[in-house]
């Protein structure tokens, strides 16, 4: 009996303290566009990620992620790379997500409409990559 109980708590040891695998995905994108006059139109997009390969050196914490978005338009058309950014990140502990942001401009020869953005995402410390879509509605 005294093994049992002694296997049953060795065993909910190595559960409790064995460390969970999170998938590399993208959550909670979001993007809007605002007129700023002049016949432009600012646009700003964020998406969020996680699940990325860290490495430590002396209790320091690095993640790097790369992305480059895409724009589909109404006509579903595709204008690719209207931005490319890699971010980086450097903590003292375990990173959890990075916000990946995206800003850049429209002229007025984009017709009103609904557009979606494609992040096109790689974990620059693996082969790892995702992608995320979200759309925003442009008004003149």
């Amino acid at each position: 009996m005294k093994k049992i109980i002694l296997t049953f708590v060795a065993l909910l040891l190595l559960i409790s303290c064995s460390k969970k695998e999170v998938k590399f995905e993208a959550f909670s994108a979001e993007a809007v566009a605002f007129d700023i006059g002049d016949g432009t139109a600012e646009v700003n997009a964020t998406v969020r990620v996680k699940g990325f390969t860290q490495t430590e050196k002396d209790n320091i914490y690095n993640a790097a992620v790369a992305y480059e978005v895409d724009l589909l338009k109404p006509d579903s058309s595709v204008r690719k790379s209207v931005f490319k950014f890699v971010q980086s990140s450097e903590k003292k502990e375990p990173i959890s997500d990075i916000a990946l942001d995206a800003q850049f401009s429209l002229d007025s020869t984009y017709k009103a409409g609904t557009y979606t953005l494609v992040f096109n995402i790689a974990d620059k410390n693996s082969d790892n990559k995702t992608e995320a879509k979200v759309s925003f509605d442009l008004q003149w």
